[in-house]
C-alpha cells in the first residue's frame, strides 16, 4: 500500500464514527414517527406527524450530507413541495396527509432501519480492524502481562511466549492492512446505499422538473404576452391611429383641396400596408402559418430556406403531433439555427426530425466552432425551458472546435 492509501485508510477508520450517532437518532425517530402514525385515529397523531417529519427529514438530510462527503456526489432532497394548508386542525390534517403520501417519507423510514445496520458496519468494522491490527503488532512488547493472565488468544493464536507474540504481530499486520483497505471501500458502499434509498426517485424528479418547467412556462408566457402587447401598442396600433387621423384630415379637405387628399390617401395606403405587414409578422411569431397549414417538416424546411446557412433537412414523421408540441419543437429548432448562425459560424447544418418510442425527436448538427454551453447564454437555456414545459429533454454534445449536436425529445402521440 502506498503512503496515500495508508493515510486514506486511517482517515476512513475515523470518518465512520459520526454515523453511529446519526443511526441512533434515526432509529429513535423511526419509533416515534411510527407511534405518531398509529395515533392518527384519535387525532393526536395529526399534531405529532408534521413535527416529527421535520426532525426525521433533518436527521436524514445529515446522512445525505455525510454520504456526499464520502462519495463527492451530492444527494438532492426528494421531498415533494408542501401544499398550501388551511389554518387550524384542517391544515394539520392536510400537512399530515401530504407527508404520508410523499414516497420520500417512506424511503426515509426505510433508511432509518437500514442505516443502524449498514452504518454500524461501515463505522465500526474498519476501526475495529485498525485498532486490533495495531494491538497485534504491539504484542511482542506487551505480551508478558497478557500471557500471565491465563488463556488469552489473539484471533486463533494463544499468547503464551515471545514466539506466539510474534505470530500475533504478523497477524496484526494483515488485520491492519485489511482495515485500511476495507475502510474507504465500506464508506463508498455506504454512500452508494444512501444514494439508492435517499436520492429522488424518477417520479419525484419528474414532478420537480415539471413544477420548475411550469413556473418557467408561466413566466415565459407572461413575458410573451407583454411583448405582444408592446408590439401592438408601439407598432400596428400606432399606425392604425395614424390611419384614422389621416382619413379625418382627408375628409375635411375633400372639397377644398382634392390634390392634398390624394397625397394623404397615398400615404394612408402605404401605412395600411405597413400595419398589415407588422400584424402578419406578429402572428407569425406566435404561430407561423406554414406550421399550422403544412406541418412541422415543411415549416422547418421553410426555416432552412430563410436561413443564411447551408441547411439540410431530413424528416420522417408518419403523422402530426399536437399543435403545442409541434410548435415547441419548431421554435426549439429555430432557436438552435439562430444560435448556430450567431455563435458557431458553421459551413453546414443538418436537421433531422423523426418519431421513435413515443417521442418526437429532433437533432441539429453544425460543423462550427463548438463549445456550446447553456451556462454561458440564454439561447440554450431557453430551448431547455421550452422543451421542459412538455416534459421534454435537450442533450448537448459540443466539444471546442466542433461539431455541435443538439438532440431534442418531446414525449407525444402522433395523429
Amino acid at each position: 500500500m502506498t503512503n496515500l492509501n495508508i493515510r486514506e485508510g486511517f482517515r476512513a477508520a475515523g470518518k465512520g464514527l459520526p454515523v453511529l450517532g446519526l443511526a441512533i437518532a434515526e432509529l429513535v425517530l423511526f419509533c416515534l414517527f411510527v407511534t405518531a402514525v398509529s395515533l392518527i385515529g384519535i387525532g393526536l397523531g395529526v399534531l405529532l406527524v408534521p413535527a416529527l417529519a421535520v426532525a426525521l427529514r433533518a436527521t436524514v438530510n445529515a446522512s445525505r450530507r455525510t454520504a456526499e462527503r464520502w462519495s463527492g456526489r451530492a444527494i438532492e432532497q426528494p421531498y415533494l413541495p408542501a401544499p398550501a394548508a388551511a389554518p387550524g386542525l384542517k391544515g394539520h390534517w392536510q400537512r399530515t396527509h401530504a407527508i404520508l403520501t410523499d414516497p420520500a417519507t417512506w424511503r426515509d423510514l426505510a433508511w432509518t432501519l437500514v442505516n443502524p445496520v449498514a452504518g454500524v458496519v461501515a463505522a465500526l468494522l474498519p476501526l475495529a480492524l485498525v485498532v486490533g491490527g495495531i494491538g497485534g503488532m504491539l504484542m511482542p512488547a506487551i505480551y508478558g502481562p497478557i500471557a500471565d493472565a491465563g488463556s488469552n488468544y489473539y484471533l486463533w493464536v494463544r499468547i503464551s511466549d515471545l514466539t506466539s507474540a510474534w505470530y500475533c504481530a504478523a497477524l496484526g499486520v494483515l488485520v491492519l492492512a485489511g482495515g485500511l483497505a476495507t475502510g474507504p471501500a465500506l464508506l463508498r458502499l455506504h454512500a452508494s446505499l444512501a444514494r439508492t434509498l435517499l436520492a429522488p426517485s424518477r417520479t419525484a424528479q419528474r414532478v420537480r422538473r415539471l413544477t420548475d418547467s411550469r413556473s418557467d412556462a408561466v413566466s415565459s408566457s407572461a413575458a410573451e404576452l407583454r411583448r405582444i402587447e408592446r408590439d401592438l401598442h408601439d407598432g400596428a396600433q400606432a399606425r392604425l391611429v395614424a390611419l384614422g387621423m389621416n382619413l379625418g384630415v382627408a375628409e375635411q379637405l375633400l372639397n377644398k383641396d382634392p390634390e392634398a387628399v390624394r397625397a394623404i390617401l397615398a400615404d394612408t395606403r402605404k401605412a395600411s400596408a405597413a400595419a398589415l405587414t407588422e400584424l402578419r409578422d406578429l402572428v407569425r411569431g406566435i404561430h407561423p402559418p406554414v406550421l399550422a397549414d403544412r406541418g412541422l417538416a415543411d415549416a422547418v424546411r421553410a426555416l432552412a430556406l430563410d436561413s443564411p446557412l447551408d441547411v439540410t433537412v431530413n424528416a420522417d414523421l408518419p403523422g402530426r403531433p399536437e399543435a403545442p408540441v409541434e410548435s415547441a419543437m419548431y421554435f426549439a429548432v429555430a432557436e438552435a439555427l439562430a444560435n448556430a448562425a450567431k455563435h458557431a459560424d458553421p459551413d453546414r447544418v443538418s436537421i433531422d426530425l423523426w418519431y421513435e418510442a413515443g417521442a418526437l425527436r429532433g437533432q441539429v448538427i453544425d460543423d462550427g466552432r463548438g463549445g456550446a454551453d447553456p451556462s454561458r447564454g440564454t439561447g440554450l437555456r431557453g430551448i431547455e425551458r421550452r422543451l421542459a414545459a412538455f416534459d421534454g429533454l435537450l442533450a448537448i454534445n459540443s466539444k471546442p472546435g466542433g461539431p455541435t449536436t443538439l438532440t431534442m425529445e418531446l414525449p407525444c402521440a402522433l395523429s
